[in-house]
């Protein structure tokens, strides 16, 4: 496996993100089926990535989106605005009135609560973003000279949208590794989005093409094996337990089947109950096994606890850190990350910091 090598920051972005962004509608503490009142908040498996970076990390980032010009759309456009992601790539779709051709997703999410597991509820068809096709972006202009970035993400759910989405990250991916980019992908595995177009099959088939495409690759204990058809030896079907001798070998298999990826990560998660979760890394780079046993958790609302890993790991090597370091910085954001409602990270850099030293939560003041 090569080394990860940071392009010069003389880029106008460090890390832009490609994917849906959504309007999630949250209970709090109630149940989807019988709530009479809804926070809201933005969020996307890859945009999360993108947030993430910017408010906890610092770093400038854009997301390359497109949402249906309606109310819906301008709320998320504002979500996104007090996130501080950068919205010069986001395109408006002109809404035909009631969204029959074209409209906004939205994501129901319930966090759970102890033996009661998270459910989530998509209303995401025919979405803005979804529809969108080869050419409907510049790429050699996004990531031509005067602009550019030094990171690109986007992952399985974007992929998953429809035909035309797995294109239009191929044709991203090929543009950004021309100029030097690195790309990382997320497998993030969506039985709700493959199910009616092909299921596992079609996603092994789609997500095989494009990995090859990729620099850093993340997944966890389910998408390594619905993604790629990469399987764990020794875990039991809830995956209760994660034999961390099965997931090197699994790693060092997706590395040999991918000789360009540079980087393979898995997160490692046991969830007793819905609010109790151990919660750890795996990761193989330069044939060397960089591993952060799993650490009981509290969790509030678990959901973007992976693309928050995700930020933190992408931070620390646009930092310059060792890789160890970059790990153990997704590990601790991820954690933070799911102490706070909604998909995106509330937490701070010190913050972060501190948990990597193992903090305790005493009160700071």
């Amino acid at each position: 496996m090569d080394p990860i090598r940071i392009i010069d920051a003389d880029r106008r972005w460090d890390c832009l993100s490609l994917g849906e962004v959504m309007l999630r509608l949250d209970p709090g503490e109630g149940r989807i089926h019988t709530a009479r009142q809804f926070a809201v908040w933005e969020g996307g498996g890859e945009y999360n990535v993108a947030r993430g970076l910017r408010r906890c990390f610092g770093l400038r980032t854009a997301v390359a989106t497109a949402l249906a010009e309606n109310p819906v759309g301008r709320l998320v456009e504002d979500l996104i605005l007090q996130g501080g992601v950068d919205t010069a790539l986001l395109r408006w779709i002109p809404f035909d009135g009631v969204g029959r051709t074209v409209r906004n997703g939205l994501n129901f999410t319930e966090r759970g609560y102890g033996v009661r597991a998270a459910a989530g509820c998509s209303d995401r068809g025919h979405t803005a973003i979804s529809q969108i096709k080869p050419g409907d972006f510049d790429w050699t202009s996004i990531f031509g000279a005067g602009n550019g970035s030094r990171w690109f993400h986007t992952g399985g759910i974007f992929a998953a949208l429809s035909d035309s989405t797995a294109e239009v990250a191929a044709e991203a991916m090929e543009a950004a590794r021309a100029k030097g980019t690195l790309v990382s992908y997320d497998l993030n595995f969506r039985d709700s989005l493959w199910k009616s177009i092909g299921g596992k099959a079609k996603a092994q088939e789609v997500n095989r093409e494009l990995v090859r495409k990729v620099d850093l690759l993340l997944g966890n204990e389910e998408d390594f094996s619905a993604m790629l058809g990469v399987h764990i030896k020794g875990v039991t079907e809830d995956f209760g337990e994660l034999p961390i001798a099965g997931y090197e070998e699994m790693l060092r298999e997706v590395a040999a089947a991918y000789p360009n990826l540079k980087l393979v990560a898995s997160t490692l998660r046991t969830a007793y109950t819905a609010s109790r979760n151990a919660w750890g890394a795996i990761a193989l780079y330069q044939d060397l096994i960089v591993h952060v046993p799993q650490r009981d958790i509290d969790i509030l609302d678990r959901v973007g606890g992976g693309d928050s890993f995700a930020s933190g790991l992408i931070y620390g090597f646009l930092a310059g850190k060792p890789v160890e370091w970059a790990v153990k910085c997704g590990v601790a954001h991820g954690a933070l990350a799911m102490t706070t409602p909604g998909d995106t990270s509330m937490a701070t850099l010190a913050e972060v910091e501190r948990a990597m030293k193992g903090g305790s939560a005493r009160i700071a003041r």
